[in-house]
């Protein structure tokens, strides 16, 4: 029952010529009871919704600290004659060096005053050394990245992460409807309610009309506050206080830094959101023509069944999908293509699409149910696995809707007459669909006619000629891919590129990661020399190119491999400073060997834990299992995995070390594995290590497959022109590839 509404009727009642003081008296406390209460509603909820608001301003003052150290030590280590780039006209820094004054840090210390008295430092030379040097300032301070060290862990970064924390649960603390609507409306009656609550508002009230709205206003906020709405958000207030007072604790420094490594990703995102560090516009939009950029910027999307938040490029890519329906994400890897395509279904799902369908290859089948159920609402089926459970998880998909998440392989045997319209298909790793006569790309292709809207996902859609491309933009639109096949030479990379844009979107790391730190690649260059230069003579004699690549592992000692022996010192080096590595190589026999070395505690290595052989024969739920094996180890680890079954689809960013063991013959098997480690989430440099053998195989490699790389970089990604035609960069087949290397190489021993 409302309280003023009660008081008033009760007052009314009262029939005594002795009672109307007393019954004024009551009617006035109950008046301003209700406008305290109204006004502690409306207070509490302003309090709750300012508080990201707030805390976000907290995390950026703590980014502005760390940032502000990183440019001051850059400034104190920085010549003060550099100063002299930026000032136009003769100045000499002699005076200023003979002073104690040697870089530009130590001039902004010093001061414009201090400088002047500086014998031989004219007024207006100082004046010049001084803008110069806040100049200098600017630009290093514009141009500085912020990255959270984790092996530094210094006290302003520990507050950085702190605020970053803080500011992330004060964001989800006010859970369900907004609540600005009903402070709104509380606000509106509070001001004339309260004067109606006061005999003196009253009293210097003088328009009836005025009084008149002052009791119906405490009226309405009477009947407003004991409404059902109010009654819910009161306990969401309750909730909310909770929440923020809990999120005002900071924990302590260790707790703060394990709760940054378990969670990277959501931290850098947080940390380039309250320090302005989104990369360029352009940059995130793929370069595409303004006009599809703009239709695609302006596409709202819905993210309503989307548990994780997507950073800006990521967004874009999203709408790019529904925008043009059939594309290509060519994001180059570790920028987060699943969390694009989980999205655009998100979308379409809540728009009241109800079928999904995930094609990829069987290592990732685990990631993917993974991340659907992780980063979204939607229901996954896994379309996987024995005949009849297979069957049978089909059939529940094609009746009941969700993510079906299937392989290459189980596609080919799904029946033509499903009855299933499918909302959209998603192709991972769709570079394995680039041959027109092989089985799974036929099986593709029909579902993909079948489907209107198409996602391709690959960082890698050209591998060694331009015409693989073409194959993958006929699935999508062989309208445009006709296009693409002109005979006269006509074509360069910039027209290439132009051409592709309605359907292909592709941005590199270095443009929209700013966080992600750098990757150090070092070629390690050994001699083959005793055993192993015996065994690859023999090798070359005999033609075999497969024992040529791995005749440096060939005795399977580290006295007897050159190569073991440079590995045994990197891993041994890593395990010294607590870092995990990951051993990649085609073959077999050399993981063999490698895991039996490293896994006897010898050779200078002890107490490395050890994991694998990760190859292709294990099945799918094992690859994860222990890859979440050599996650969890603690302290120094090695992960030894096939370059193939590693390589693709698996997250392996507690590595920060990579040793590849052997040149592959495809680039982008060399870069797929490396994108494993150095994607989102890592928090470490990362260093690759590749070993080769000088005067052998593993140089004819390199040198043949350096078109493939400029091909690539022409064609699929961003770059300047440069006159060519698709069919020229083809480098040939494999077998052409391996033909050669075996002549040069049989050619260079016999001449020695």
């Amino acid at each position: 029952m409302r309280r003023l509404s009660t008081t008033l009727a009760r007052t009314a009642e009262l029939t005594s010529e002795t009672e109307p003081a007393k019954a004024e008296l009551r009617a006035g406390r109950a008046a301003r009871a209700i406008v305290s209460d109204g006004r502690a509603v409306h207070d509490a909820i302003e309090a709750v919704l300012a508080a990201p608001g707030e805390s976000r301003e907290i995390a950026r003052r703590a980014y502005e600290v760390v940032r502000d150290q990183l440019v001051t030590d850059e400034l104190d280590t920085m010549p003060v004659d550099r100063l002299r780039e930026l000032i136009q006209g003769r100045v000499t820094f002699v005076p200023v060096r003979d002073a104690g004054i040697d870089t530009v840090g130590a001039v902004l210390t010093t001061g414009a005053e201090a400088l002047r008295r500086i014998p031989r430092v004219r007024r207006k030379t100082a004046k010049r050394i001084m803008a110069a040097a806040w100049q200098m300032r600017e630009s290093v301070e514009e141009s500085t990245r912020v990255r959270i060290e984790p092996d530094a862990r210094t006290p302003e970064q520990t507050a950085l992460i702190a605020a970053l924390r803080r500011y992330e649960r004060t964001r989800s603390v006010m859970k369900g409807p907004d609540p600005s609507p009903l402070a709104s409306e509380l606000g509106g009656y509070l001001g004339p309610a309260a004067r109606g609550a006061s005999r003196l508002g009253m009293l210097f009230t003088f328009s009836k009309r005025k009084r008149q709205e002052a009791r119906d206003a405490l009226v309405q906020l009477d009947a407003t506050l004991s409404s059902k709405k109010v009654t819910a958000v009161r306990k969401r207030l309750s909730t909310a206080e909770s929440r923020l007072e809990k999120a005002g604790k900071t924990p302590r420094a260790a707790r703060l830094w394990s709760d940054y490594l378990a969670r990277p990703v959501i931290y850098n995102g947080l940390l380039i959101e309250v320090g302005g560090l989104d990369p360029v516009k352009e940059a995130g939009q793929g370069f595409l023509p303004a006009d599809i950029a703009e239709q695609v910027r302006v596409f709202p999307l819905d993210q309503s069944r989307l548990k994780t938040s997507l950073r800006g490029y990521q967004l874009f890519g999203a709408k790019f999908a529904l925008v043009q329906e059939r594309v290509i994400l060519g994001d180059e890897m570790g920028l987060g293509k699943t969390m694009q395509s989980l999205a655009a279904m998100c979308h379409l799902a809540a728009k009241g699409a109800t079928h999904f369908l995930v094609v990829c290859p069987a290592s990732v089948v685990v990631n993917w149910t993974r991340e659907v159920e992780r980063h979204t609402l939607l229901e996954v089926r896994r379309v996987h696995g024995p005949g009849e459970k297979r069957e049978a998880t089909q059939q529940e998909w094609a009746a009941r809707g969700g993510v079906a998440v299937t392989t290459f392989e189980v596609l080919r045997a799904m029946p033509e007459d499903l009855d299933v319209s499918v909302a959209m298909m998603v192709v991972d790793e769709a570079h394995y669909v680039k041959n027109p006569t092989a089985l799974r790309t036929q099986a593709v292709s029909e579902w993909a006619a079948r489907s209107r809207r198409v996602l391709f996902l690959t960082g890698t859609p050209m591998e060694n000629k331009v015409g693989e491309f073409r194959v993958l933009v006929g699935h999508l639109r062989p309208e445009l891919a006709e296009n693409l096949d002109i005979p006269d030479g006509a074509l360069d990379g910039t027209k290439f590129r132009e051409a592709v844009a309605p359907v292909y979107l592709r941005r590199n790391q270095e443009d929209v990661l700013s966080e992600l730190p750098p990757r150090l690649e070092t070629q390690e260059w050994v001699a083959l020399e005793g055993p192993a230069l015996r065994a690859y003579q023999k090798a070359v004699l005999a033609g075999n190119f497969m024992a040529m690549r791995r005749a440096a592992f060939g005795p399977g000692t580290v006295k007897g491999s050159p190569k073991l022996r440079r590995l045994v010192e990197i891993v041994s080096e890593a395990a010294d400073g607590g870092r995990k590595v990951v051993v990649f190589s085609y073959f077999r026999d050399v993981l063999d060997t490698v895991t039996q070395v490293l896994g006897s505690g010898r050779h200078g290595v002890p107490g490395v834990h050890v994991v694998g052989p990760l190859t292709g024969g294990i099945p799918p739920t094992n690859r994860q299992a222990m890859v979440d094996e050599f996650t969890a180890a603690k302290g120094a680890a090695v992960l030894v995995s096939q370059i193939q079954a590693g390589g693709v689809g698996l997250n392996i960013q507690a590595a920060s070390v990579i040793i590849i063991a052997e040149p592959q013959l495809t680039p982008s098997i060399e870069e797929q594995a490396i994108a494993r480690a150095h994607r989102m989430g890592q928090v470490r440099r990362v260093d690759v290590h590749r070993l080769l053998c000088g005067d052998s195989i593993d140089q004819r490699v390199l040198e043949l497959l350096a078109d493939k790389r400029e091909a690539f970089d022409e064609y699929a990604r961003r770059s300047d022109m440069a006159n060519a035609t698709p069919d020229a960069v083809d480098t040939g087949s494999e077998t052409e590839l391996r033909r050669q290397i075996v002549a040069a190489e049989q050619k260079r021993l016999k001449a020695a």
